[in-house]
């Protein structure tokens, strides 16, 4: 037979959100999960943040590889640091981060942000306008560039390998296993 002995508590196991809840209060929302913190506590927190091997581009390059596509990651060797360079075809792959990169808001970046407006409109407005010079000497150096959001790749992944694939052509067969 189970043992059905009633698990001791040690002390109220309510937390003070519960606690106002049951007692009918509303708990406050905060406005921006930033405005809380310490200027140490934010930088911690913006240190963890990804530059390379983010989830979406490792979902891209795991795709691309399945199908047999063979390429360079972050190469340095060209202007930008292509996350993804198929060097064979001249291809540079970027994986941009929609706020990063301010998507849906190219021509006012920095609009959606409620703290420290200033400083966030100027940092992406830089990265809006250093996407569009990469762009333009890559392409002066003969190279195409694919630009996918990172939304994108999440939402429909098998859409942005056919992208890729309509300009590259696989440079290794791969058989089905069965």
């Amino acid at each position: 037979m189970g043992d059905k002995r009633k698990r001791k508590s040690k002390g109220n196991d309510k937390t003070e959100n519960q606690k106002k809840k049951s007692a009918g209060q509303k708990s406050r929302k905060r406005k921006s999960s930033f405005a809380h913190m310490t200027s140490e506590q934010r930088s911690l927190v913006m240190s963890h943040i990804r530059s390379k091997d983010t989830k979406a581009e490792i979902a891209l390059r795991k795709a691309l590889w399945h199908v047999g596509l063979r390429y360079r990651k972050n190469y340095r060797r060209l202007p930008g640091t292509p996350d993804i360079a198929l060097t064979r075809q001249k291809i540079a792959i970027f994986v941009d981060g929609d706020f990063w990169h301010a998507r849906g808001h190219e021509s006012r970046p920095g609009e959606e942000v409620r703290v420290n407006h200033e400083y966030w409109a100027k940092k992406l407005a830089r990265n809006v306008e250093r996407d569009l010079e990469v762009n333009d000497a890559l392409t002066e150096i003969g190279w195409l560039v694919l630009r996918f959001w990172e939304s994108e790749i999440k939402r429909s992944l098998a859409d942005c390998v056919d992208e890729v694939l309509g300009y590259a052509q696989p440079t290794k067969i791969v058989k089905n296993k069965k």
